[in-house]
């Protein structure tokens, strides 16, 4: 009998050591989180090298917020390739979406009130990322409102800028078929 109460204890023992282990282990990964959380609400660029998608993704964030829009552009598109979850997808696509239409706002306009090539080319691909953004979650409204400002922005002066006539002349060039 004694000998079956020393195997119950130790094993009592073993499992009651587990627990408080398992209960440690949980306890510093909810403290790491909310430090984590705690960076990505405050706006500070995530550092830690165990979350590429975050620190991806707030590098991102703060480029576009400073203005800096090709480069933010391009980390989304760079946390594209990282694979993220199905569900951050969308979102991505809106933010690629966003900084491609700032940065067509941003640009000047031409002397007849259309828009620059390089605007009218950052709309058509926001566009693009706004339609594959509502692909992906078509219930997204901010996604839709910025489609129809978009479109309304591209209906106003998205007319071909005019294109001056080279004065060159092609001599002895054939034209047509043989």
């Amino acid at each position: 009998m004694a000998t079956h109460a020393k195997k119950a204890n130790w094993l009592w023992g073993t499992i009651t050591v587990a627990g408080i282990l398992g209960a440690l282990y949980a306890g510093w990964q909810l403290h790491t989180l909310r430090e984590l959380n705690q960076q990505i609400q405050s706006g500070t660029l995530v550092k830690d090298k165990t979350y590429p998608y975050l620190q991806k993704f707030t590098a991102a964030y703060d480029q576009g917020l400073h203005g800096d829009y090709k480069h933010a552009v391009q980390t989304y598109g760079q946390l594209l390739e990282l694979l993220p979850p199905a569900s951050e997808l969308s979102h991505i696509h809106f933010n690629i979406g966003n900084n491609l239409f700032i940065s067509g706002l941003v640009r000047t306009v031409n002397e007849d009130g259309s828009f620059q090539d390089e605007a009218r080319y950052a709309f058509t691909q926001a566009k693009i990322s706004y339609e594959q953004s509502l692909r992906l979650q078509p219930d997204d409204q901010a996604a839709k409102f910025n489609l129809s400002l978009l479109h309304s922005v591209m209906a106003r002066g998205m007319q071909a800028g005019h294109k001056e006539q080279s004065h060159m002349e092609l001599s002895n060039l054939p034209i047509g078929l043989p």
